[in-house]
């Protein structure tokens, strides 16, 4: 029973992940740039998290000074400039697509550990990254050539957006060695968020904000696809193998090209589609069985 309503917990996530282009998307279309929406993102997250985590266990906010440097990388190199790609490669591309190649991290964080933490590169994982790279050629449309190709700038975006959630992963490993994954998970959007408010001129857009719709996409941004999204994944993670978890996460691709479909009318094309079926292959292929007697700790971006 207990596995079972793990399933539905990281389902629940995974949904709420995959709807976060649909939230974005409507905050361009009121009049929000990508900067101002990672802002929000990153405040309205600040805000929920911070609440949960007084209800929760107060004590996890206790933090020394000296913890700061893992909230630089992991709230501003990794949080902020991975929003910043993805939210931009969005407006670029489409949902369908910037959600793909977000997938690409898997194949960098496999290099990013071999390279940082002396992981072996095993067979299967070369495989993977072979895959991976076959599977985004068809996303953007190198091969075969087709005029549905997505731009240089585009592809950037859409890999750089999956670099720098790789990127969580390395810094996150380093504070998990000292801190709780909720500690982390709080103060890295805090970071971010006094990161990139500054430079956003969020407070261009504040008479937008006495639109009732604008709350309901920011609430929406911030508490179901960031605060919910984790709580549920956490809770999922707590009955179920990370490994496990982490390949049923692959649907939120999935999810994002479904509701784009639904809500917005975009589409992919055939060999488009062969290659989100690649990547979210190589995403599970990647996934390496737990040894024995090993626990493992996971965190989400």
């Amino acid at each position: 029973m207990n596995k079972n309503l793990a399933y539905v917990y990281i389902m629940i996530a995974t949904f709420f992940w995959g709807i976060i282009g649909v939230f974005v998307t409507y905050l361009y279309e009121i009049g929000f740039t990508p900067t101002q929406v990672v802002s929000v993102r990153a405040l309205s997250a600040s805000l929920f998290l911070i609440v949960y985590v007084l209800y929760k266990n107060r004590s996890l906010l206790i933090i020394k000074l000296t913890d700061a440097k893992y909230f630089v990388g992991t709230g501003i190199v990794s949080i902020v400039f991975f929003n910043l790609c993805l939210f931009h490669a969005i407006q670029e591309t489409s949902i369908s697509i910037a959600a793909i190649l977000l997938y690409t991290a898997p194949a960098f964080v496999t290099l990013f550990s071999k390279l940082f933490f002396k992981e072996a590169l095993t067979t299967r994982k070369m495989i993977a990254l072979f895959v991976t790279l076959l599977g985004c050629t068809l996303v953007i449309g190198i091969f075969p050539h087709t005029t549905e190709g997505i731009s240089l700038y585009g592809l950037i975006l859409g890999l750089g957006s999956g670099l720098f959630y790789a990127l969580y992963s390395v810094f996150g490993k380093m504070a998990l060695r000292k801190l709780d994954s909720l500690t982390i998970t709080v103060y890295t959007f805090v970071f971010a968020a006094i990161a990139i408010t500054p430079f956003s001129e969020v407070w261009k857009v504040f008479p937008l904000l006495l639109n009732g719709e604008v709350w309901l996409y920011i609430g929406g941004l911030g508490f179901f696809s960031t605060t919910l999204a984790f709580i549920f994944y956490t809770k999922g993670l707590q009955m179920l193998e990370s490994s496990r978890a982490s390949i049923m996460a692959t649907l939120e691709p999935v999810i994002a090209a479904f509701m784009s479909f639904l809500l917005f009318g975009e589409t992919l094309t055939f060999w488009q589609y062969g290659g989100v079926v690649l990547v979210i292959t190589a995403v599970i292929l990647v996934q390496e069985p737990p040894r024995k007697g090993r626990k493992s700790s996971s965190l989400s971006a």
